[in-house]
């Protein structure tokens, strides 16, 4: 069988759109019309990516994916009515691998699920790879690479994990952390830091999921190590 996609979409004909879009490409597929009855079937049921509606009628997409990221790093990906571009921000921010507007075309779907899993699909190191450098950080079209993958980062988590690379092994306190990323730091609590740190980590581990470059300093902060180690605090 193919990967595991579960569909939470409150729409009977964008459902039935969608699956028959993924299972035509090979998708295992499993449709959910409630925020309740996806949760349910996540916690039961091996996943590999999340299609899920903003909108449904018993929770907010959002609100779902926030609870989904306290238990699991599954790919998610948004579809929703809303172009404004806050919308599209938060959806990112809170987690979400990508975010589609309606209406779309259901092979663009399939072809978006193919790249999010080809991303998140960890790649095993090889004796190459292993004497090639850990990071690479493109400053000028601001991305980061991380052995061998290029990252899909939110804004923050960039310039968070940028601050932490220009200071290698060094500890940065989360002020320091919070006036390399916020223009305002003093609009955003300390522990939102810890969030973004977070939500960096997965994603590194979704690529190299042996080695944890962060390391935790309690009271202190958070500094970064170039070389592959053990999982830190």
């Amino acid at each position: 069988m193919g990967d595991k996609i579960l569909i939470i979409e409150d729409e009977p004909a964008i459902a039935d759109a969608l699956l028959y879009a993924l299972t035509t490409e090979g998708f295992e597929a499993h449709w959910c019309g409630l925020a309740r009855d996806g949760m349910s079937w996540l916690k039961q049921n091996p996943v590999d990516l999340v299609v899920l509606d903003v909108g449904l009628p018993d929770e907010s997409g959002f609100e779902l994916c926030r609870r989904i990221r306290q238990f699991s790093a599954v790919p998610i990906m948004f579809l929703t009515a809303r172009k404004e571009e806050v919308d599209r921000i938060v959806g990112l921010e809170i987690g979400a691998d990508d975010y589609v507007v309606k209406p779309f075309s259901p092979r663009e779907i399939s072809a978006r699920v193919r790249a999010i899993l080809r991303r998140a699909r960890p790649s095993a190191p090889t004796s190459d790879s292993l004497m090639e450098p850990l990071f690479a950080h493109d400053e000028e079209r601001k991305r980061i690479r991380y052995h061998q993958q290029w990252l899909e980062l939110t804004r923050y988590e960039y310039l968070i994990l940028s601050a932490l690379l220009r200071h290698p092994e060094h500890i940065l306190s989360r002020d320091q952390l919070m006036d390399a990323a916020w223009n305002d730091p003093a609009a955003s609590l300390d522990r939102v830091i810890d969030t973004h740190i977070k939500g960096i980590r997965t994603k590194l581990k979704k690529i190299l999921p042996s080695n944890d470059p962060i390391v935790t300093h309690r009271g202190l902060g958070y500094s970064i190590e170039l070389s592959r180690s053990e999982p830190a605090a």
